[in-house]
Order: C-alpha cells, then sequence, then structure tokens
C-alpha cells in the first residue's frame, strides 16, 4: 500500500491519493446509480395496463409488436443517433451484417461507449503502474491514455464492417447454386413462392445467410406485402449487386408479364459465367501476390549457395597470402 501511494505521488504530486481516491469515489457512486436507474421498479398502474394489453392481444399481435429493451429504452436519446439519415445508414449496415434486432443500433452504440470507457481505464490503470515510472512525455501521456480506449470505441465498428463483409461474399458465392435449384424448382412446376421456401430449405446448411434472406421473403409474401417491395427489401439487406439485377430481373419480368422461367434461365446462365470469371480472377491475381514472398524465400538461399563457395575460396586465398 506503501508503495502505491508512492507511486501516485511520484505521477501526480503530493495530493495524488486524494485525487485518485475521489477519483474511484466517482466512479462507484457512477456505477451505483446506474445500477439504481437500472433495476428502477415499473409503476403497478404500468404493469397491470400491460398484462391487461397481453390478455387483450392474440399470440401474432404480440409477436408483431415485440417490446423493446426496456433498459436501453431509458437511454434511447443517449445510444440512438438523433439525425434520421444516420440512423437508416447504421441500422441499414446492421441488417447487412445479419443483425435484425429492433435494438441492434443502441446496442452497438452501447457497445462503443462501454468499450470506450473500459479501454480508457485500462489505459490510465496501465500507465499509472508502469509508464508513470520512465517519466514519459505529453505525447506518450496521450498515447498510453487515450489510445485504449479510441480502439476500444472503434472495435465495434470493425467488426460490424467484417462480419458484413464476410456476410455479403457468402451471399454472392452462393448465390449462383441458389439460382440453379430456383431454375429448376420453376421448371418443375412450382410457383415462384414455394421455390423460395424449397431452395432456402436445401441451401441452409452450405449458406445460412442466403437461406436466412430466402425464408423471410417467404414470410413476408405470406404476409401480404408486395412482391416486387419484397423483393427490393432483400436486395437493400443483402447489399450484393448480383442480388439486386436478380430482383430488377424478376420486377421486369412480371411487370411486361415475360416468362420468369426464361429470365431465370438466362440469368442463371449469366451468374455461372460470373462465377467463372471471378475464379479466374482470383487465379490471376495469384502470382502476383506470391512473387514478393518467392523472392525473399527463395532468392538469398540461391544467392548463398551461388556466390557462397566464391567468397569462402577468395577468403581462403586472401589468407594464404598474407601468410606467406
Amino acid at each position: 500500500m506503501t508503495n502505491f501511494v508512492q507511486l501516485l505521488t511520484q505521477a501526480m504530486g503530493p495530493m495524488g491519493p486524494v485525487i485518485a481516491g475521489a477519483g474511484v469515489i466517482g466512479v462507484v457512486l457512477v456505477l451505483a446509480a446506474l445500477a439504481v436507474l437500472m433495476k428502477k421498479q415499473a409503476d403497478p398502474l404500468d404493469k397491470l395496463k400491460a398484462e391487461n394489453d397481453a390478455q387483450k392481444s392474440d399470440k401474432k399481435d404480440r409477436l408483431r409488436n415485440t417490446s423493446r429493451n426496456d433498459k436501453l429504452e431509458k437511454y434511447s436519446s443517449f445510444l440512438e443517433p438523433k439525425n434520421e439519415e444516420e440512423y437508416s445508414a447504421m441500422r441499414m449496415k446492421l441488417l447487412q451484417a445479419g443483425y435484425r434486432s429492433k435494438d441492434a443500433v443502441r446496442f452497438f452504440h452501447f457497445a462503443q461507449f462501454a468499450l470506450g470507457l473500459l479501454g480508457l481505464l485500462i489505459g490510465v490503470v496501465y500507465f499509472m503502474l508502469v509508464i508513470s515510472k520512465q517519466e514519459p512525455s505529453t505525447a506518450q501521456t496521450i498515447m498510453w491514455v487515450m489510445g485504449p480506449g479510441a480502439v476500444g470505441y472503434l472495435l465495434p465498428k470493425y467488426w460490424i464492417t467484417k462480419r458484413q463483409a464476410e456476410r455479403q461474399q457468402m451471399i454472392q458465392d452462393g448465390f449462383p447454386d441458389a439460382l440453379d435449384m430456383l431454375l429448376v424448382c420453376v421448371e418443375a412446376g412450382q410457383s415462384m413462392d414455394q421455390s423460395i421456401i424449397r431452395v432456402a430449405k436445401e441451401i441452409r446448411t452450405s449458406f445460412p445467410p442466403l437461406a436466412d434472406e430466402f425464408e423471410l421473403v417467404s414470410h413476408e409474401i405470406k404476409a401480404g406485402k408486395d412482391k416486387s417491395q419484397v423483393l427490393n427489401d432483400m436486395a437493400e439487406r443483402c447489399g450484393v449487386m448480383d442480388i439486386s439485377s436478380f430482383v430488377t430481373v424478376l420486377v421486369q419480368s412480371a411487370t411486361f408479364g415475360t416468362s420468369i422461367a426464361d429470365a431465370l434461365r438466362v440469368y442463371a446462365s449469366e451468374m455461372r459465367d460470373k462465377r467463372v470469371m471471378r475464379a479466374e480472377e482470383k487465379a490471376n491475381k495469384l502470382p502476383t501476390k506470391m512473387t514478393l514472398a518467392t523472392m525473399m524465400l527463395t532468392v538469398p538461399p540461391l544467392l548463398i549457395i551461388l556466390v557462397g563457395p566464391s567468397v569462402v575460396g577468395i577468403m581462403n586465398m586472401g589468407a594464404i597470402g598474407v601468410g606467406n
């Protein structure tokens, strides 16, 4: 304890222990206040009203109007963007990453806030216990204190972006096979809605994100939503150009009354060709990516094998000349 007090005195001056104690007390009070707010009991009248409303509504209505997280509802003004465009963009990004919950935006901003504070706390503790003994400069102090907080704040955004890219890649890889299955089902006599349900079941094991999108499309169509709007929503949720082109083909086919099977046959053939072109593109990029590794791993050993004996011979001749 004495060493810790001396460390605080060296880092922050004679008032270091007092400042640290005040900081700890402040953090404890803030956490206690948050705990009290989170555990605040609901009004008995509101609880009774909620029970009556639940009894009057049927199961479908309760599923359709699922309540949002009450704990995060208290901080909605703090955890949600005020700008409607920013909220819509963040909501669409989370949908493309696979997070469909109503509270997804709130959870995202809460994760940024919590991880930022946690990183800041870790940075302060590490600086006080380790870095402060080395008499760091102002820039180093800011880097070690604020750096972990910035990393914690940006970590959720990095995770969402990475998950969004992986999900879009899985949808893009599985779409040609799904389109071939869809064409087979339509040519076998099934309707477009039945074909979508069947394809969703068949590709569930290999491509779960695409199967989820097809199932969501079938459920929305069953609920009575306009088919063109459902397909356009799927294209926005996926964020893949192939899906957007496919939706355009289906909408135009339904608008002009042409055969859906013919449109699917042509588009499926195009998707197969595009998949082959993507594979060839990756194969052509491989030699370029391997060039640097090949030079680093093969050129130095080759030079040693070729030049090494000559160097040894020259050194031996020099040694013999010096001896004579």
